[in-house]
């Protein structure tokens, strides 16, 4: 379980006395920890993987947002600690699959959701969402997923 990775790295900085990665691995339990108490009151709680990967998706998403404000903004120095914590938290996401695989995959879901025009993109997606969605970036299937319908 991813989970038990994150913990096992907070041990392993901790002993290691890396501060800086130690701060990043903190954060990211931490923000497991809200997720988890957030889906107390829910209905159906996800798989813990997926859980998992989800939270340190968003967390990816916001600091490579973060980089880009920072280095528009000339903030270079921030700019570098957002950049080693990403690096912490894309040490723990799944690989993700190439370009050629995901356009295969949208091919393949095309075909099987019987897809025909841009009407059908939220089918398609959302297929592609609930099979590979972890492994995939879903901003980028998007945009292939529109190029493939359109075309």
């Amino acid at each position: 379980m991813i989970r038990d990775t994150i913990k096992a790295a907070q041990v392993a900085s901790m002993k290691a006395g890396d501060k800086p990665r130690l701060a990043a691995v903190r954060l990211i339990l931490a923000k497991i920890k809200d997720r988890d108490i957030e889906l107390r009151t829910a209905a159906s709680v996800p798989e813990d993987d997926v859980l998992v990967v989800d939270v340190l998706q968003k967390m990816a998403k916001q600091r490579r947002e973060s980089i880009t404000l920072y280095e528009q903004g000339g903030r270079q120095e921030l700019a570098d600690i957002e950049k080693a914590e990403l690096a912490v938290i894309e040490e723990f996401l799944p690989a993700r699959l190439s370009e050629d695989d995901v356009r295969a995959i949208i091919v393949a879901l095309i075909a099987e959701t019987g897809a025909a025009g841009m009407k059908d993109m939220g089918k398609v997606v959302g297929a592609l969402k609930a099979r590979h969605g972890t492994e995939v970036d879903m901003a980028a299937a998007s945009a292939l997923v529109k190029a493939a319908l359109s075309a």
